[in-house]
């Protein structure tokens, strides 16, 4: 049986994460009140920002960012997308 919480993404009851997602209270935070679908959403814009921004998960400096950008995406209404970025048209592929 999978484990439900009320996603603060959604808000909806959801399946919850298999496993705390990044590091100390953040991840517990994501773990506790996030589910799947609203996870799988933030890869999908965290995977824009790294690209559009070419940040590099190793440095300090970018995963701060990363982690500000995931609190505000998930938790507080969204994350902008970076100045000019206009996302590709699936139907022109």
């Amino acid at each position: 049986m999978s484990r439900r919480v009320h996603c603060q993404y959604e808000n909806k009851d959801a399946e919850g994460l298999d496993f705390v997602p990044w590091p100390g209270e953040l991840g517990r935070r994501v773990f506790a009140g996030i589910g799947k679908a609203g996870w799988a959403a933030w890869l999908a814009h965290q995977t824009m920002l790294i690209n559009e921004n070419r940040l590099s998960p190793l440095d300090p400096k970018h995963r701060a960012f990363l982690e500000t950008e995931m609190e505000k995406f998930l938790f507080s209404g969204g994350s902008e997308a970076p100045a000019g970025y206009v996302p590709e048209d699936p139907a022109a592929g």
